[in-house]
């Protein structure tokens, strides 16, 4: 019985990935990979997509399974749709909650259209795989109605990410042995090679060395070139640098401005910095909301600098943040905001 499970799953598996692409307007490409929703979106209708974007040589451009929450899109009417050919939105009508989809854009008809040069990061397609998450009916709905909705439905998908933070902490923790010094903050660190001299101070200028990523081990962000190619992020319009900021001053998130005060030059550290003290709710490049950060760094020099005078601060961004390829033009809208 197991073995005819097996094969049945394979076989289902096999017609899938051998269903030919159906041709739309604007040089689309199509097919509908599941097919169960009883209802498919129609005009007015939102959806909140799951969305792997790839070129055709097989490099990830966007993500939001990366993210951690997924996109809405906008049903427009046809009429609209008939004065964009090739817009993809035209073909969400074929889906609904629980159905995938994968359509190809030709660059070759991008390129005409928009009279732009073709991108170079792939020959001729770039490919969307897109999971339907979420299926929110206009309906009779107002857009407030809607609106809410869809709020709604984010502040639930958010307090799932905020609820697991506290495990994805300890489980790193545990996993990789670490010995931390934890502070009042939340902030926990480990010195893995001591410097020496005097602790940098507010209004100091630092130089670092850094590699930042998530809890998953995926590297978001470094300064070093040869991590940056062997993560598969080097972006070589960036400038790989020591990185350098004044202490309370330069915009870093606040777990940089406590951590780099208990390090003199020469230290070398692993911080483990909870969403609090970096980025909280918000998602940032491929960074999800309520994600632990985890950064290597390496304190190279430290100038003495002038305290500054108080001022409102608010948190600010890390280091630049480097990115795999040119983004993608995602296929959506946003969602219509509640009325006050």
């Amino acid at each position: 019985m197991k073995k005819a499970i097996l094969f049945f799953a394979a076989a289902g598996l096999l017609m899938t990935s051998c269903q030919k692409f159906k041709k739309a307007e604007g040089g689309l490409e199509y097919k509908i990979v599941d097919d169960n929703a009883k209802e498919k979106a129609v005009s007015g209708d939102l959806l909140a997509l799951d969305m792997v974007v790839k070129t055709d040589r097989d490099s990830t451009m966007q993500s939001t399974y990366d993210m951690g929450v997924p996109q809405i899109v906008q049903l427009y009417p046809d009429s609209i749709i008939a004065k964009n050919p090739g817009d993809p939105t035209g073909l969400f009508k074929y889906v609904g909650e629980g159905d995938s989809l994968v359509f190809k854009i030709n660059l070759d008809s991008m390129a005409a259209k928009t009279h732009q040069p073709k991108p170079e990061f792939a020959d001729k397609f770039i490919v969307y795989s897109i999971k339907v998450k979420k299926h929110f009916k206009k309906g009779k709905l107002t857009d407030q109605q809607l609106g809410e909705q869809v709020q709604k439905y984010f502040e639930e998908e958010l307090n799932k990410h905020k609820a697991a933070e506290p495990a994805k902490l300890e489980k790193y923790i545990k996993d990789k042995s670490l010995k931390t010094t934890k502070t009042a903050s939340g902030l926990q660190y480990v010195i893995t090679k001591p410097g020496t001299g005097a602790n940098a101070k507010v209004g100091d200028s630092i130089h670092v060395n850094y590699v930042g990523s998530l809890t998953t081990g995926k590297v978001f962000d470094t300064n070093l070139p040869d991590v940056a190619k062997k993560e598969k992020i080097f972006n070589a319009q960036r400038p790989y640098e020591a990185l350098k900021f004044q202490l309370g001053v330069d915009g870093v998130i606040p777990g940089w401005t406590e951590a780099f005060q208990l390090f003199n030059k020469g230290t070398k550290a692993t911080l483990v910095i909870p969403s609090s003290l970096a980025y909280g709710d918000r998602p940032s490049g491929v960074i999800p909301p309520y994600a632990p950060l985890v950064f290597e760094v390496e304190v190279l020099d430290i100038k003495p600098g002038k305290v500054p005078a108080p001022t409102a601060t608010t948190p600010g961004m890390v280091a630049p943040t480097g990115t795999t390829a040119p983004a993608a033009t995602a296929p959506a809208t946003k969602a219509p905001a509640a009325k006050k």
